[in-house]
């Protein structure tokens, strides 16, 4: 899964990185270097007007809330979804046809359990900064809903970020990890036009072997109330 990951570019950087316009009511994001649920996060939608489809940098809250729930603590579950099922499942299967989107970061953590055991017999686990190895944006693929609790609340923004099967080189370290959308796929992927979904599926892709570099870091990444880039740093070596 993906439960916890950095983000600490501007909106001039992330322009730069995916030519996506401001929306109008977009607020120029802090640095988080330990993005967690129910934050708000920078993500990148794809928007149709007059002048055609256009890619919009907006913020949305992670966790996503299905148009139909009763209230937004569904949330806190729907972080991830699973691209084996995504298409099927009912909290998801509409955002995929139609609202994809981009989740950027510098990169995410994981959490391996060592041999070691903690006071109450439960092995430690040792957190992983996860990033590519020449430092750019990850585009994670998400999907992104619209949700209001009644008729005269404003609309909240919720997103949820795909995973796939961990590539045998990050594998040791989590079985899931955050499908990303490459480049030349990016149009396809945020079209919000209605596509087959083995076409879509096809659009994303497990990070190929050696991209991604992943290190050991403090473990004051655990508690979401830290927060600066050195969360990303590595640890001493022994």
């Amino acid at each position: 899964m993906c439960g916890r990951y950095a983000t600490s570019r501007t909106s001039a950087q992330l322009d730069q990185a995916f030519a996506a316009r401001l929306a109008p009511d977009f607020v120029e994001p802090e640095p988080d270097y330990n993005m967690a649920p129910t934050k708000q996060a920078p993500i990148v939608l794809a928007r149709a007007d007059d002048d055609g489809v256009h890619r919009e940098l907006t913020s949305a809250t992670w966790g996503l809330v299905p148009s139909w729930a009763k209230d937004r603590s569904i949330g806190n579950r729907l972080i991830n979804a699973r691209s084996e099922t995504v298409a099927e499942k009912p909290s998801f299967k509409k955002a995929f046809a139609r609202r994809r989107a981009l989740v950027p970061a510098d990169g995410y953590y994981e959490w391996y359990s060592t041999d070691d055991v903690d006071a109450k017999g439960k092995p430690r686990k040792q957190p992983f900064f996860i990033t590519p190895q020449d430092r750019s944006v990850l585009a994670m693929a998400g999907l992104y809903e619209f949700w209001k609790a009644s008729a005269d609340d404003p609309w909240l923004v919720t997103f949820t970020i795909l995973t796939t099967t961990a590539e045998d080189s990050l594998g040791h370290l989590h079985d899931r990890m955050p499908l990303l959308v490459e480049p030349e796929a990016m149009d396809a992927w945020l079209d919000p036009r209605p596509h087959e979904t083995q076409e879509l599926l096809d659009l994303l892709v497990p990070a190929a072997p050696g991209r991604l570099a992943a290190w050991p870091v403090a473990t004051d990444v655990n508690n979401v109330r830290n927060n600066g880039p050195h969360l990303m740093e590595p640890l001493p070596a022994q």
